[in-house]
C-alpha cells in the first residue's frame, strides 16, 4: 500500500544524473594509464597486433632473418690451394712438352738442311764464299772500267765486255763449278767430282787472263792498270789496281781450293771407271734419252 501512501503531487525527487554508478565507476577510475602509456616501450610491443593473414595465402607472411654466409675450413682452403697447383703444374708440363716437341722439330729441319756431311762442310762453303767473292769482283771490274771509259772514250769495249762479264759469269760459276762440287759432296758422286775439275781449272784460266788484263778484253787486270797512268790518271789507275788485286786473290784461293778439293777426292775412292759407270746409268734411266729412244725406234720402223 505504500505506492498509494505516495503523493502524486508532491515535488519530485532530484536525481542526479551523474550519481549513477555506471557513471561513478567510470569517472573514478585511475587516469595514470594514459599518461604513462609509452608507444617505444618493449611492454606496448608485445602486445603489438600482428598481420593480419592476406586473402588467398596458405602461410602467413613472416620475413625470414637474413642468413649469414658460413666461412670455410682451413681444410678446405688447402684443398683449394692443392687443387689449383696442381693445375699449374699440369699447364707448366703441357708447355714444357710442347716446347720439347718443337725444339726436337727444329733440330730434324736443321739437320736436313746440312745435307752435306761433317767433313766436307768447310771446303764447301768456303768454295761458296769463293763464290761470292768471284761475284763482288766482276761486279767492281765494271766499275773500273766505267771510270775507265769515263777518262777515256776510246775504252767502250772494254766497258761493254764488263758488262757480259759480270752478266754471264755470275749465274755460269755457280751452275758449273759450285753447283756439282756441291753434289759431289752431298752424294759421292765421282761424275760429279770429274765435271767441277774440268770447269773450275777453267775457271782458274780465266782468273789468270783477267788478273793479267790484257786491253780489249773488258778486264782491269794489271795491264790495264798500269796504262793509265801515262795518262796522268791517278784515280783511275788505282781503282783498276783494287781490281786486279781481287783478280789474284781469286786465283790463288781457287788453286788453294782446287788441291783441297782433290786431296779429298783421292779418300773417297772415286776413279774415273767409277764417273763413267755414273754417267751411263744416268744417261739410260734419264726420261729425255727414253724418249728419244723411243722416238728414234718409231721413225725406224715407220721408214721400214
Amino acid at each position: 500500500m505504500s505506492a498509494f501512501d505516495t503523493n502524486p503531487f508532491a515535488d519530485p525527487v532530484d536525481v542526479n544524473p551523474f550519481q549513477d554508478p555506471s557513471v561513478t565507476q567510470l569517472t573514478n577510475a585511475p587516469q595514470g594509464g594514459l599518461a604513462e602509456f609509452n608507444p617505444f616501450s618493449e611492454t606496448n610491443a608485445a602486445t603489438t597486433v600482428p598481420v593480419t593473414q592476406l586473402p588467398g595465402s596458405s602461410q602467413p607472411a613472416v620475413l625470414q632473418p637474413s642468413v649469414e654466409p658460413t666461412q670455410p675450413t682451413p681444410q678446405a682452403v688447402v684443398s683449394a690451394a692443392q687443387a689449383g697447383l696442381l693445375r699449374q703444374q699440369e699447364e707448366l708440363d703441357r708447355k714444357a712438352a710442347e716446347l720439347e716437341r718443337k725444339e726436337r722439330e727444329l733440330q730434324n729441319t736443321v739437320a736436313n738442311l746440312h745435307e752435306i756431311p761433317a767433313d766436307y762442310q768447310r771446303i764447301c762453303k768456303m768454295l761458296y764464299y769463293l763464290w761470292m767473292l768471284h761475284s763482288v769482283t766482276l761486279f767492281l771490274n765494271l766499275l773500273a772500267c766505267l771510270a775507265w771509259f769515263s777518262g777515256n772514250s776510246s775504252k767502250g769495249v772494254d766497258f761493254g765486255l764488263s758488262i757480259l762479264w759480270f752478266l754471264i759469269f755470275t749465274p755460269c760459276a755457280f751452275l758449273c763449278w759450285y753447283r756439282p762440287i756441291y753434289k759431289a759432296f752431298r752424294s759421292d758422286n765421282s761424275f760429279s767430282f770429274f765435271v767441277f775439275f774440268f770447269v773450275f781449272f777453267c775457271q782458274i784460266g780465266i782468273y789468270i787472263i783477267q788478273l793479267v788484263g790484257i786491253p780489249g778484253l773488258g778486264d782491269s787486270g794489271w795491264i790495264a792498270a798500269l796504262s793509265t797512268l801515262d795518262n796522268h790518271s791517278l784515280a783511275i789507275s788505282v781503282i783498276m789496281m783494287v781490281v786486279a788485286g781481287f783478280f789474284t786473290l781469286c786465283a790463288v784461293l781457287s788453286v788453294f781450293l782446287l788441291q783441297r778439293v782433290h786431296s779429298l777426292y783421292r779418300r773417297t775412292g772415286a776413279s774415273f771407271q767409277q764417273a763413267q759407270e755414273e754417267f751411263s746409268q744416268g744417261i739410260f734411266s734419264s726420261r729425255t734419252f727414253h724418249r728419244a729412244a723411243s722416238s728414234a725406234a718409231q721413225g725406224a720402223f715407220q721408214g721400214n
